[in-house]
């Protein structure tokens, strides 16, 4: 019974929809806005302030903000959710698209 619990978990695992589009990521304290792509929207934040936290992010001015003012006047939040069964095979060219519609629109950095 246990093996045919598993089978259904990981059935529902790989059925599982992600959100995918661009995204923000705010000071608070400075205005400073960079600008991204992520396949899964839901999990980049975490990915991020990891990465900040352990003083390894490549975007250096990004780092640099976040080591001056700390975690608590950051933001990171979806400026635009993607709808995957529209995009299909031009995915990638639209990403590219839309980050730079957006780094215009908010006078960003790129992540």
């Amino acid at each position: 019974m246990e093996t045919a619990l598993k089978k259904a978990a990981i059935a529902a695992y790989k059925e599982l929809k992600t959100a995918s589009g661009i995204y923000a990521v705010r000071c608070l304290a400075t205005g400073q806005t960079w600008v991204g792509h992520a396949p899964n929207l839901e999990k980049i934040r975490n990915r991020l302030w990891f990465t900040l936290r352990q003083g390894m992010c490549r975007q250096a001015a990004l780092q640099a903000a976040w080591n001056a003012h700390g975690a608590a006047d950051f933001t990171c939040d979806p400026v635009e959710v993607f709808d995957e069964e529209a995009l299909g095979h031009v995915r990638d060219r639209i990403a590219r698209e839309r980050l730079a519609h957006w780094r215009a629109e908010l006078d960003a950095d790129m992540l």
